[in-house]
């Protein structure tokens, strides 16, 4: 670690601390060179996760884009967004802990609606609708009635 005051290589440690509510380390650092004192922070770095559209491009995976879908789906419908922002930061958990950096939109598509159907019907449709692109009542009633199939009402 370079001392951003004289820009010695060596320092030292003085102090290190956890980060109330991040996944961070505060540390406070001596330089060897001017002995002033100075305070980094080190954060793992998370590889990105990469989303690959129908179209073929490539995109990385933005959990607020997914949060943005939910809330369009779940329009004046009582979900708190609480539950909205679990069902996005789940998905992107599921992926972490199977180490899936590359995942298409279908997949992706299909975990956030088994997820959804657990929080609101209504939304659940709406995204489906969007996900998998219904282009006609028939398509909406088919996934009614698989949804009825299931048992969930």
């Amino acid at each position: 670690m370079q001392c951003p005051y004289c820009n010695h290589s060596e320092t030292r440690v003085v102090d290190s601390r956890d980060v109330d509510g991040q996944p961070a380390v505060r540390r406070r650092r001596e330089c060897g060179g001017c002995a002033r004192r100075f305070t980094t922070y080190e954060k793992v770095e998370e590889i990105p996760i990469q989303v690959v559209k129908r179209d073929g491009r490539v995109e990385p995976f933005r959990q607020e884009k997914l949060l943005q879908g939910l809330l369009r789906a779940s329009t004046k419908r009582d979900v708190a967004l609480s539950r909205l922002e679990d069902v996005a930061a789940g998905v992107e958990g599921d992926l972490r802990v199977e180490l899936t950096y590359e995942v298409t939109s279908e997949r992706l598509g299909q975990m956030v609606l088994e997820r959804l159907q657990d929080v609101d019907l209504v939304a659940y449709v709406r995204f489906a609708s969007v996900y998998r692109q219904f282009e006609s009542v028939q398509e909406f009633q088919a996934e009614l009635e698989e949804l009825t199939k299931e048992g969930i009402r």
